[in-house]
């Protein structure tokens, strides 16, 4: 079984002109994959085993990123299915110098375990074995339900 908190990941990217559009703030695809790199690594934590993508739920944009400005992505895993692992994914807009964040994106990644041959394998029961696993495995579960994503598990 696999805690929780031991899922939590987090990962910045300066954004850079390469990855503006004409109006000097980070593309949406390019939050999109940093966002599903950092989720794949706390899927692969928790599962154990290599993860592919298999869903994105509603991806909200909240506010831009400009070129210059530093984007903070972190990610847990909040539920498991018998081969899907589910994960919350959140970035913000950091300020290097005074550690300020404010939230930009947010969205719930489904990915599913695989063995080496590509196959579907099955992930371990999750555990929240703290108060802080508690706290983000609950906000994580209310802000699905708010999403009106219907989301299905294959338990």
């Amino acid at each position: 079984m696999t805690d929780l908190c031991s899922t939590h990941i987090e990962n910045r990217e300066m954004v850079q002109p390469n990855h503006a559009n004409n109006l000097q703030s980070v593309h949406g695809g390019n939050v999109m994959k940093w966002m599903d790199e950092v989720g794949a690594m706390s899927a692969m934590r928790f599962a154990g085993n290599a993860c592919v993508t298999a869903r994105i739920n509603q991806v909200d944009f909240e506010r831009p990123i400009r070129v210059g400005d530093v984007a903070f992505i972190e990610s847990y895993v909040y539920r498991a299915g018998q081969t899907s692992v589910h994960v919350h994914l959140q970035t913000y807009r950091e300020d290097l110098t005074s550690g300020e964040r404010e939230k930009t994106t947010e969205s719930y990644f489904v990915y599913v375990a695989i063995d080496e041959d590509g196959t579907p394998t099955t992930v371990p029961d999750l555990t929240v074995d703290s108060e802080e696993g508690e706290r983000l495995h609950a906000a994580a579960l209310d802000g699905e339900d708010n999403t009106g994503s219907g989301v299905t598990r294959d338990e």
